[in-house]
């Protein structure tokens, strides 16, 4: 399957059942064009199949021998010091240097999880994603970012209320699984906010055209593709889409804002001819 196809079955139906590892690795193609999958994907495999023999026992002693091999022997860890750093939302950058951010590694500990034996779901809390062994009713939390640290109700709350400065009470549905195409959304956002964050505008914009993929109803990835695309002075992409925010939302706070982006890709190209 190739990513259009996955992005565009992801937005028809956001719980479609598919390899997330493998789609991780065509979103990171994008960025390098000669990346392989399947070589990671055989680097999973050869992780997962290390650490099966140790997944004895209850869930609590399987989750925590699986993160005794993922966080401390083979040192995965989360990257604090250059968080932004895009090559932490890479699965293939993130396989290679074993540092990433809480969505990747929680992405790693699920993949290796699944094919060793281990049902692993991602949990996407507000600011912050960790991860949840599941057997029947049973769960087990932890957090792949800080060394696959267990984590109960209140450990949950006190994070959350951390990271985000905000008071935050755990619901069940807080930590419900998160959908595949809720993971694979947050992850191209990540990657967005670091390309933004370095004004990288046409990384940013490459990664905001998957989003309207992936979200094709929502027409703020519209306008952001547009304002990126101007930025990056690529003034001639940049007008279907910021036509198509105005047309959608007409009377929006911003859309004096966006016809003014629009204005000067007009006056752009219309120097060309």
């Amino acid at each position: 399957m190739k990513l259009r196809e996955a992005l565009t079955l992801l937005a028809a139906n956001p719980h479609a059942e598919m390899d997330l590892a493998r789609v991780a690795l065509l979103l990171a193609r994008d960025a390098y064009p000669h990346l392989q999958p399947r070589r990671y994907l055989a680097k999973i495999e050869r992780l997962a199949d290390a650490v099966r023999p140790r997944l004895t026992g209850s869930l609590a002693a399987r989750t925590a021998a699986l993160s005794e091999f993922l966080f401390e022997e083979c040192g995965f860890t989360g990257n604090t010091h250059h968080y932004y750093d895009p090559r932490n939302s890479y699965l293939n950058k993130v396989l290679d240097r074993q540092v990433g951010l809480p969505i990747t590694l929680s992405l790693v500990a699920m993949a290796v999880g699944e094919r060793a034996g281990l049902k692993v779901v991602g949990v996407g809390l507000p600011g912050h994603f960790i991860a949840k062994a599941v057997e029947g009713d049973e769960a087990i939390l932890f957090d792949p970012f800080h060394g696959g640290q267990f984590l109960d109700a209140d450990a949950c709350e006190e994070l959350i209320r951390t990271i985000t400065g905000q008071p935050f009470e755990l619901t069940p549905e807080a930590l419900a699984p998160a959908a595949p195409g809720a993971i694979v959304a947050r992850m191209l956002h990540n990657l967005k906010t670091a390309y933004v964050t370095a004004q990288a505008y046409m990384q940013a914009a490459r990664v905001t055209h998957r989003l309207t993929q992936l979200l094709p109803h929502d027409p703020a990835q519209h306008r952001d593709l547009g304002v990126l695309l101007v930025q990056a002075g690529r003034f001639g992409r940049a007008i279907n889409p910021l036509r198509r925010y105005l047309s959608a939302r007409p009377t929006a706070a911003d859309a004096n804002d966006v016809q003014n982006y629009l204005t000067r890709a007009l006056v752009e190209v219309s120097r060309w001819n």
